[in-house]
This record gives structure tokens, sequence and C-alpha cells, in this order.
């Protein structure tokens, strides 16, 4: 086997994933299967999602692959490492794709890494494994798109390879290489749908300070509608759904390709409900009627804050009033709406919190999500909290989401802000007939509000050591 690709998340390691219960398959390492199987390539793929150690450790052991290639990001540190030790077990070459290992090369580097691919990896991946395989780790700098160890020692980066434009020349994810039908069974048991998911377009164009673009790069390419209908039919006829997810970043940055794709679904009869993410500032009550046209059942839109002050501090490019006219313009056509809220970003007041609850509050989203920033290395955020960043553990045992902010709010203020959000969401909701609970809950509901308020605020001098 030229190359066995593995992911590295477990699904029985993830408390908070097991109640929800909503999986998909990593459909980035679908792709790169289908494209080096494109290419004449041996290709296995183990999927780790509904498995365990000892079931990988199996299939390395088992495959002999000459090269593992692991995707890597901030949540399954641990979990690559440990597959890393698997595929030395085997004398198989490391290779490590994904924004965690671009950032963190040297740490990767130390633990036995042989070569990490920056960016995109069907191209690189096919002429990086004929070249390892015939070659070793000689002539390496001819291959543009990745980071090596020379024999020295140091550490070599080639210059970037250029990002593909013809995404139709792609093969669709290769989704037979894996248990497909566990991801949906798991829907159609826990949710009673079946549903699967694809991508319409890779990347995203706009520079949020907080969010890596350490794959696609500041890009934005789409695949041509008709190209997706190929898809989508292929999904219908093997895998029967209810339902579908489309993964891209924000589904509806181009409007004349959404008519498009809409017509074509009506035409082909492939009129499935969906969801999908989009922006504030890529909807139109036009573009909205086409989504509810074509079946989207849901839309995410980030909102993140319903401060301006910090949207426009994370350079955002997104208006918070017209977020709530979004909104309520989402439901009125019979959507759910759903929003992402961020607090504790660098320079958030209790007084920004406060805005985004009245934001919340003046048009209440169906659905809200709510986190406690982040910084993730190779962002603009990053940097700018960088020095005051403390890992509570070894770098192998911790990721950001772990690390302290000298200076910033205690974890107990925004644990008490995320609560309150939540409170008085859903007392907005009751309290303007969005929801079917009886209004004998609004007393208890505005008592827990002002609770968490109060904590809020009480705990506001807290701050991180």
């Amino acid at each position: 086997m030229d190359i066995l690709l593995c992911h590295s998340y477990f699904l029985s390691q993830d408390p908070a994933e097991q109640k929800v219960m909503k999986p998909y398959p990593p459909l980035g390492l679908l792709y790169i299967s289908s494209y080096l199987k494109a290419q004449g390539m041996d290709v296995g793929l183990c999927d780790t999602t509904f498995s365990d150690y000892d079931s990988v450790r199996a299939k390395i052991t088992g495959a002999r692959p000459f090269a593992v290639g692991i995707y890597t990001n901030l949540m399954t540190r641990r979990h690559v490492l440990a597959i890393m030790a698997m595929a030395r077990d085997v004398g198989a070459r490391i290779i490590l794709g994904g924004p965690e290992a671009t950032n963190y090369r040297e740490e990767y580097f130390a633990r036995g890494a042989d070569v990490i691919v920056v960016g995109e990896g069907e191209e690189t991946l096919a002429e990086l494994i004929p070249h390892m395989r015939s070659r070793g780790m000689t002539g390496l700098e001819a291959i543009r798109g990745i980071v090596f160890r020379r024999e020295d020692g140091s550490i070599a980066a080639t210059p970037g390879r250029a990002l593909n434009r013809d995404l139709d020349a792609r093969p669709f994810p290769d989704r037979a290489a894996i248990d497909l039908e566990r991801y949906i069974s798991t829907w159609e048991t826990h949710h009673g749908v079946r549903s699967v998911s694809l991508i319409t377009a890779r990347g995203c164009p706009y520079q949020c300070q907080w969010c890596s673009h350490s794959v696609f790069g500041i890009s934005y390419r789409h695949r041509s509608p008709e190209n997706v209908i190929e898809e989508l039919r292929e999904i219908r006829d093997t895998y029967r759904p209810d339902q579908v997810w489309y993964a891209d970043d924000v589904f509806t940055m181009n409007f004349r390709w959404l008519d498009r794709f809409a017509d074509l679904l009506e035409d082909n009869g492939m009129h499935y409900p969906f969801e999908s993410i989009s922006r504030e500032d890529r909807l139109t009550e036009d573009v909205i009627r086409t989504l509810k046209r074509m079946g989207c059942y849901r839309l995410w839109i980030g909102a993140e804050s319903g401060s301006q002050r910090i949207l426009d501090s994370m350079r955002r490019r997104t208006d918070a009033a017209r977020m709530r006219e979004m909104i309520e313009m989402v439901q009125d056509h019979g959507i759910r709406a759903g929003t992402f809220i961020m607090v504790g970003y660098e320079g958030e007041t209790a007084g920004d919190i406060a805005a985004t609850v009245r934001h919340l509050k003046a048009a209440p989203p169906d659905d809200v999500l709510t986190t406690v920033a982040y910084p993730i290395k190779g962002t603009p955020y990053y940097d700018q909290v960088a020095d005051r960043l403390v890992a509570p553990r070894d770098w192998s045992e911790s990721t950001e989401r772990d690390a302290r902010i000298r200076g910033r709010r205690s974890r107990g203020y925004f644990a008490a802000a995320e609560a309150w959000i939540g409170a008085e969401v859903e007392l907005s909701r009751i309290r303007r007939g969005m929801s079917s609970a009886s209004v004998t809950r609004v007393p208890r509901l505005w008592l827990s509000a002002q609770k968490h308020r109060l904590s809020m605020w009480r705990r506001a001098g807290e701050v991180e050591a």
C-alpha cells in the first residue's frame, strides 16, 4: 500500500458530541483518497470516528503501508501523536496535513513526522509519494507545498503550490472507502433522518482575525452547479438520504450560482431538505426566497457578537443591526435561524456582552451556539495575545482551547455570560410565541437570566493570572 490516510477524531472521546450525535465523515480525506486512486495509487483509509486505538493499530499493522498520512487539527492533537507512534512501529513514513501540523511544524517534527503538506493535499501527495518511494528524503526541495526535516535536522519549506481552480476536475469524495452507512444510521437512530454532507466550494475570502486559513488560504473557488448535481445524484442512488448538509464556509457567496443551482435541483427532482452556513452580508430577501425554494430548513448565520465595536475589531465586515433584520427575515420565510456567538474576544467588555444579549433579544434566533474565544496559531488573534498565553500542561497534552490568557476574565465569568445569553434567548422566544413552552416558565427563566447576569457582573474583576 502506498499510503494509509488516517482521520484522528474519535467520537468515543468527545462527550459533547455524544450528546448531539450528528457525526459527518472527513470529506477532505475522502477527496484525497479518490484523487490518489485516480492517479493509480494504492490507497487505504482509516476512519477513526467510530473506532478506538486498538482498531487503528490493527489497521496500520495489517496494511503495512509505505506512508501513513494523518489529518491534524487542534482538537485531535493527542490522537495524532498516538497514531504517529503506531505508524513508526511498522516503519511507515509519517506525512501530516491540515491546519494544526502547519502551525506546529517544529513540535511535530520533534515527535517523528517526516513531511508536512501545506495547503490542499491532492496534487502534492500525488507527487510526493512516488518521489519518496524512489528517492526517500533526497531532493524534496523540488516538490511544492511541503515542509520537511533535512538530514542535518534543519527544517526546510518549499514554495507553496498554486490552488487548483477547476474543482469539477476533482473526483467526488471516496465515500465507498469508509462505512458511510454507520454515519447515516447514527443520524437516523438519534434524529429520525438519513443525512449526508457535501461541499459545493472551497475556501472563504473573508479575513476574520480569529479564523484559520492554513489549508485553503484566503480564497473562494466553487464547483459548477451541474457538477454538484452529479454528486447529489450519486448520493441519492447510493445512500438514499432524507436531507443533506452543505458544509461550505459560506453557502450563499455567489448569488448567480445559487439561482442556477436552485433551478437544477428542481429540474432534476433533488429537492432535499438541507441546512448550511451563511453571513448577513451574503443574504437578501431574494436569496432567502431561493433558499426556501431549494428546501433549506435551517440556516446558520455567523453573528459572533452583537457589539458592532467587537465585530469591527474582529474584522468581520458584518453589520449587527442588519444581522437582526436577516434573522427575522429568514424566520419569516419559514426557515429556522441559527447563529454562533463568541464571548471573550480581545478587548470585549461586560458592556459588549450586554450588547450581544440585547441583540439576541431583539431578534431571537431559533438556535444559538456559544463559545469562549480561543486563539488558533497562525491567526492575527493568536499573534495579538501570544505573549500572554499560558499552557496548563505540556504541548502534547493540551490545545489552545485549554490555554489561559493572562489578564482576561476568569472562566467562571464567561460561564456566567454564556448561561445569561442562553436564558435570555429562551425567554425572548417564549415571549414572542416562538416556543411551545408554557408561559409559566417565564418567571423561572427571568430569574435564571438575572442570576447569571449578576454572577457575571460580580465576577467582572476576576482575571486569569
